[in-house]
C-alpha cells in the first residue's frame, strides 16, 4: 500500500514538473502591440538556425572541393554575406511558423529591401557572376579571352571584376556579369595552340603552284610557327579582281599573333616580287555616255 502511495505521489510530482515546463516554455515577451515570442519559440529559432548551419557547411564543402586554395578564400567572402542573409530568412520564416506575426517586421522592412536592391542590382550581378566563374573554372589566370570584340590576356579574377591587359598594355577592367549577357570566346581553354590565318589575292594567269608553295615557305620560315601541324593554303575563292588564298599555320601564342602574322605579311610581299607573282587592287571600267 506503502508503494501505491508513493507511485501515486512520484506520478503527481512528474505531472507538476511537466507542467510547470510547459508554462515556462509557454511564457511570452511582447515587443510592442503586434509581436510576441515565447520561450519555445526562441528555442525553436535556436534550432532551426543550427541545423541551418550545418547544411550551409555542407554546401560550402561540397562548391569548393575543388577550388584552388586562392579562390576558396575569395568565395569564403562571398560566402560569409550570404551566409548571414539566408539566416535572416530563416529567422523570419520560422518565427512566422510558430505562429509569431512578423507582417509587422515585413512592412516595415519592405520599401528599404526594395530600394537597397535596386541600388545594388549590377552589384549582385557581378558577384554571383565572379562565383559561377570560381565554381566552374571557365576562366583561368593567364587565359586569353575575347568579350564584346575585346582580347586580353587574364591577370586577376576577383568577385565583381576580372582583369586583362590588352596587346597594347591596357588594363581592361571586365565586370563580371557581361559573362552572363555576351559570348566568351576563351582562345586558350583547348591549349596555349591555335589556328591563325594570312589571307591574299594575286593576279589572274598567276602559277597557283607556285603561289601554294611560296606561301608555305613565308609561313615555315617564320620561327614563331609551329612546323606540326604543317602550314597550309586554301584556294578560297575566284574573286572579282584576284584569286584569293588563305595561309593556315599554327603559333604557340596566339596573344602576340598580330606580330607573326605582319612578319609573314612582309615575306610573301618579298616572295612574290622575287617570283613576278602580283598582287591586284579591284579595278573598275568606267563609261562616260555624253548625250
Amino acid at each position: 500500500m506503502q508503494d501505491l502511495k508513493n507511485k501515486i505521489e512520484e506520478k503527481i510530482t512528474e505531472n507538476s514538473v511537466w507542467e510547470k515546463t510547459l508554462d515556462f516554455l509557454n511564457k511570452h515577451v511582447d515587443f510592442g502591440d503586434k509581436i510576441s515570442i515565447s520561450i519555445l519559440d526562441v528555442l525553436i529559432v535556436i534550432t532551426a538556425i543550427f541545423i541551418t548551419t550545418l547544411l550551409l557547411r555542407l554546401v560550402l564543402k561540397i562548391l569548393t572541393r575543388n577550388l584552388p586554395i586562392e579562390n576558396k578564400d575569395k568565395f569564403n567572402v562571398v560566402y560569409n554575406y550570404f551566409r548571414w542573409l539566408i539566416y535572416l530568412i530563416i529567422l523570419l520564416v520560422t518565427l512566422h511558423s510558430v505562429g509569431v506575426n512578423v507582417t509587422a517586421i515585413f512592412a516595415a522592412s519592405a520599401a528599404l529591401l526594395i530600394g537597397v536592391g535596386l541600388a545594388l542590382q549590377t552589384l549582385f550581378q557581378d558577384i554571383i557572376s565572379g562565383i559561377f566563374i570560381l565554381i566552374d573554372q571557365s576562366v583561368h589566370v593567364d587565359d586569353i579571352i575575347e568579350i564584346e570584340g575585346k582580347v586580353g590576356r587574364v591577370e586577376e579574377i576577383k568577385l565583381r571584376t576580372t582583369r586583362a591587359v590588352t596587346i597594347d598594355n591596357k588594363v581592361l577592367v571586365i565586370p563580371n556579369h557581361l559573362y552572363l549577357t555576351n559570348s566568351l570566346y576563351n582562345w586558350t581553354q583547348n591549349g596555349t595552340l591555335t589556328r591563325e590565318s594570312v589571307s591574299v589575292g594575286v593576279a589572274y594567269g598567276s602559277d597557283v603552284e607556285l603561289v601554294r608553295k611560296l606561301l608555305i615557305q613565308a609561313a615555315s620560315t617564320h620561327p614563331d610557327v609551329i612546323p606540326i601541324p604543317e602550314p597550309v593554303v586554301l584556294f578560297t575563292d575566284f574573286g572579282d579582281s584576284a584569286l584569293d588564298f588563305k595561309l593556315v599555320f599554327t603559333l604557340n601564342d596566339s596573344f602576340k599573333a598580330t606580330f607573326p602574322k605582319s612578319d609573314i605579311r612582309f615575306e610573301i610581299d618579298k616572295l612574290f616580287r622575287k617570283n613576278n607573282i602580283n598582287i591586284p587592287f579591284p579595278q573598275r571600267d568606267l563609261h562616260i555616255i555624253e548625250k
